[in-house]
């Protein structure tokens, strides 16, 4: 019997949240209507998951007196980004379960091992190759063709750490540029649209959907979602049976996101999965006002050991996303009917920065 089969908290209990983002935040404010705690960690004193939680440590994720101190006053540990050091999870994970299993995180930190499973799940992904240099990054275009997408093996988000290979582009500048020599190439998709599933899995296997989300990007940084994806039901069924499969393979506790392509052929659309996010996800935000039950009370319940909720969609949903100096308009949408607005307590306004959400929520019709 695993760590994550053990854990079954109760209300007064306390959850440690790694990383004091807005999705910590809101993490943080799930687990309080439960009658959870929770408990903060992160290394920015400005965080804006510190406002809601009455403890929070402000520390580095390598200082370990830091850690172990963290550890004593939580009961499980769960993280808010999938870029926390290994050496952090290792350490909590030794005193407290870590739910996701910190272990999830070596194959979703790195592009390629990432890539590599789902294939070995037999789901289609885009053509890909492992490069290391300007000489294995030749070889992989003459095999994968152009345009291309080149992006480093880790740590990249919102489109950073990645770049579009075109003809006639200067391929050693385009490498010199990236600035790594772990990379992996990516055949570009042609896609028809862009959607992404929610998806959460309790210690005991089982398994909860989200209505499939189609996303909208805006320089590479998600600014619309809109649920239900306008596909066909059939082809909806098929990204849930991905993710399910997917959460499945990993053991996953917790909710989790796959994003994927839709792709036009012969006249019947398919799907290749992009990537996978292990935590809740800002394509997931519309949930908070547009279903039954939020994704992030849904991590809650998972990581807590208690039983999944079943999402009931509230209506058609669209969430936008308040980017930069989009905040300065939320006076605006607090006049627009059935609109509801999240703003994250951040400071300064800066471009590309996720300042809040707005999410719109249109009942069905009455027959």
């Amino acid at each position: 019997m695993t760590a994550s089969n053990l854990v079954k908290l109760k209300p007064g209990d306390t959850i440690g949240i790694l990383g004091g983002g807005q999705l910590g935040r809101m993490l943080a404010m799930a687990a309080a209507r439960l009658g959870l705690r929770s408990q903060v960690f992160s290394p920015d004193p400005d965080s804006p998951a510190f406002d809601v939680v009455q403890r929070a440590t402000c520390a580095e994720y390598a200082d370990v007196e830091a850690l172990e101190l963290f550890a004593n006053d939580v009961d499980v540990v769960t993280y808010e980004f999938e870029n926390v050091p290994a050496a952090t999870a290792m350490v909590l994970a030794a005193r407290r379960p870590v739910l996701p299993a910190y272990k999830i995180l070596e194959t979703t930190q790195d592009r390629l091992i990432e890539k590599d499973f789902i294939s070995k799940l037999g789901i289609g992904t885009a053509d890909y190759a492992d490069v290391s240099s300007v000489a294995t990054l030749r070889t992989a275009i003459e095999r994968i063709g152009l345009p291309a997408v080149i992006k480093t093996r880790r740590f990249g988000y919102d489109g950073k750490g990645q770049a579009i290979i075109r003809q006639g582009d200067d391929i050693e500048q385009v490498w010199d540029d990236l600035g790594t020599k772990s990379a992996i190439l990516e055949a570009f998709v042609p896609f028809e649209r862009e959607i992404s599933v929610i998806a959460a899995r309790s210690a005991s296997g089982e398994v909860e959907c989200f209505d499939v989300t189609e996303n909208e990007h805006r320089d590479h940084i998600l600014k619309i979602s809109r649920a239900p994806a306008a596909i066909p039901e059939a082809l909806a069924a098929q990204a849930r049976a991905i993710a399910e499969k997917i959460a499945t393979a990993l053991d996953y506790v917790g909710v989790l996101a796959v994003e994927l392509f839709v792709v036009p052929g012969n006249g019947k659309a398919t799907v290749l999965v992009n990537e996978i996010a292990p935590r809740v996800h800002n394509s997931g935000h519309w949930t908070l006002d547009g279903a039954s039950i939020s994704q992030f009370e849904q991590h809650i319940r998972a990581i807590a050991g208690w039983p999944l909720g079943k999402p009931v969609r509230h209506g058609e949903v669209t969430m936008t996303n308040l980017i930069g100096d989009d905040i300065l308009s939320y006076e605006q949408w607090l006049t627009v009917p059935g609109a509801t607005v999240h703003l994250y307590g951040k400071g300064t306004p800066r471009p590309g920065r996720k300042m809040g959400h707005v999410t719109e929520v249109t009942p069905p019709r009455k027959p």
